[in-house]
């Protein structure tokens, strides 16, 4: 099989095992199609399964598993914690092998369709299949559970369905299909009762609310286990890995009181992401993935049955790893990889690396770690940006007779943009957390802190800069949109920045020195009444004793 692609269908069934059973035989149905995962819980109300197959025969599946849940799914009659639509609730297609995003998005329209058609049942497009910016994300469409999408519907005409009828199925409700990049479904269960504990948490990770990138989060009950769960989508492990979510989720936890029981992944999970995750538990130096047993074996079956396998281009070094030195022989080397926004993201973790040791100093563990993880993130920006350059260049290398290179294209340069765009963001919130830790600092390092802000805003300029240069080059509108506007949410953020923390002081020298040029006169006098005056102290010899010729207060730093 050359093009396979992934589907990942949620239906809103965890309890009855029969009915999930049910779902599994009508995707085990269709030729050519293999199940790779499936799950249920009880708590969630929900069951997920992950198949794969070529393009036509996943969509047909996909639809014999709606077609079965439309049937033995009541909607109206279900009560679970995870926010849901309809019987079935999502079902997203995403690459697996010689396929594109733009082939997803054809796929998906080509199920919407016919579910709207054949079962009646309204169907909205999500993620990159969607008509809009606006019910791109799937919380658009979910917003106020089923009753809140009625409501829409019935008063909004934005809100009318891709396909199918314009009122929600009796049974079955609507469901939202669409195309994305991977993405992993990881839970934090938190050893307390209490649901407001575990929404707090969400609250403050989630991307949406100014947290982590790529992070979707909620709070949710397990009734059955007597404990609270951080339920959350990573969109894209590479730009916030599995383990820095754990750890933001576990200090959070900590603040409240509250230890972190276990954590759990839904479905399947890129091993990367789990090779991320171990070398950072371990805290092993420059981890080369070669090393692994698994795909040495692999390497070497591929040599030994003559497969002919081309480096285009060299994984990115781990920049955090090097020494300066090193580095900066990386960056002036001639290759176009690490650059502009990996440079940037370097510049801006120096600046935060400035704030955490005058939060050390003044030995306030809280604002430290809250700039540690900052700048972890942002090295794992700077590493991010040279993967996704790769990216773009395999794509570039792409024929241009070849029907998927346009796709390819905008895809990859998207990514391109994106990672730009979310350094300048996390560098304009780093440097607001420098300003604000500012004046809680000791004071001799005050200045140091006021060079982090400096540095911040100036690797934010850069970034944005980068971003503003590829999306030139953009040619899907829909990413040209959501880029636009997210720079010009940045600039009106970094503008506060600057003006509430970077107004230089007035140089008093060039004050006097104008004065003194419009008023000559004034100037005059002023040189012979400072002539009295030292004559007059010269002749009145002070009676007090003499002090020190240190200044008080004077630092080195």
């Amino acid at each position: 099989m050359d093009h396979l692609v992934t589907c990942v269908p949620n239906f809103s069934e965890g309890r009855n095992r029969t009915t999930v059973h049910a779902l599994i035989r009508a995707v085990q149905s269709v030729p050519g199609v293999m199940l790779l995962d499936w799950t249920m819980d009880p708590d969630h109300h929900r069951s997920v399964l992950t198949f794969v197959g070529e393009p036509d025969a996943a969509a047909d599946a996909a639809f014999r598993a709606i077609r079965v849940a439309t049937r033995l799914i009541d909607i109206r009659k279900h009560r679970g914690v995870h926010p849901r639509i309809g019987a079935t609730d999502v079902v997203p297609f995403v690459p697996a092998k010689g396929v594109t995003a733009h082939d997803c998005v054809r796929l998906a329209r080509r199920l919407g369709e016919r579910v709207g058609r054949q079962l009646e049942i309204p169907v909205f497009l999500y993620e990159q299949a969607a008509a809009g910016p606006d019910r791109a994300p799937l919380e658009s469409v979910r917003r106020g559970g089923l009753e809140g999408l009625a409501r829409r519907m019935r008063s909004d005409r934005r809100w009318r369905p891709d396909f199918g009828p314009a009122t929600l199925h009796r049974t079955a409700g609507a469901v939202v299909i669409g195309a994305r990049p991977p993405l992993i479904a990881f839970n934090v269960n938190l050893q307390s009762g209490d649901l407001e504990v575990s929404r707090s948490i969400a609250r403050t990770i989630r991307e949406s609310n100014g947290g982590m990138s790529h992070v979707k989060a909620i709070g949710v009950e397990l009734s059955s286990r007597g404990m609270v769960q951080v339920a959350m989508n990573l969109t894209d492990y590479r730009v916030t890995p599995v383990h820095a979510v754990f750890e933001a989720v576990q200090a959070l936890a900590s603040l409240h009181g509250v230890a972190v029981a276990d954590s759990e992944i839904v479905g399947l999970v890129p091993q990367a992401a789990l090779v991320d995750a171990a070398a950072d538990a371990l805290r092993l130096e420059s981890f080369d993935r070669s090393l692994i047993l698994e795909k040495k074996i692999e390497s070497a079956l591929e040599a030994s049955q003559g497969s002919v396998t081309i480096a285009r281009h060299q994984p990115a070094r781990d920049l955090r790893a090097l020494s300066v030195g090193q580095l900066l022989d990386a960056i002036a080397a001639a290759t176009p990889s690490p650059a502009g926004a990996s440079v940037s993201a370097l510049v801006a973790s120096c600046a935060v690396s400035l704030g955490i040791m005058g939060a050390r100093l003044s030995r306030r563990r809280g604002e430290t770690a809250r700039l540690a993880s900052i700048a972890e993130r942002l090295g794992r920006l700077a590493q991010a940006d040279g993967v996704a350059y790769g990216e773009y260049l395999e794509a570039s290398r792409l024929p241009a007779s070849d029907s998927r290179r346009p796709a390819r294209l905008a895809q990859a340069l998207h990514r391109a943009t994106q990672i730009p765009l979310q350094i300048a963001e996390l560098t304009g919130r780093a440097g607001k957390w420098l300003y604000i830790g500012r004046q809680h600092v000791k004071q001799r390092v005050q200045a140091d802190s006021t060079v982090g802000i400096i540095l911040c805003l100036a690797a934010a300029e850069a970034s944005l800069h980068i971003a503003g240069e590829n999306i030139k080059h953009q040619i899907n509108r829909m990413f040209i949109g959501q880029i636009e506007a997210a720079m010009r949410r940045t600039a009106i953020c970094l503008e506060e920045l600057r003006r509430l923390c970077y107004t230089p002081p007035p140089d008093r020298s060039v004050i006097k020195e104008k004065s003194a040029q419009a008023r000559p006169e004034k100037a005059q006098k002023r040189r012979e009444w400072k002539s009295r005056s030292s004559i007059t102290t010269l002749k009145r010899p002070s009676r007090s004793p003499r002090r020190s010729s240190q200044v008080k207060g004077f630092s080195g730093n």
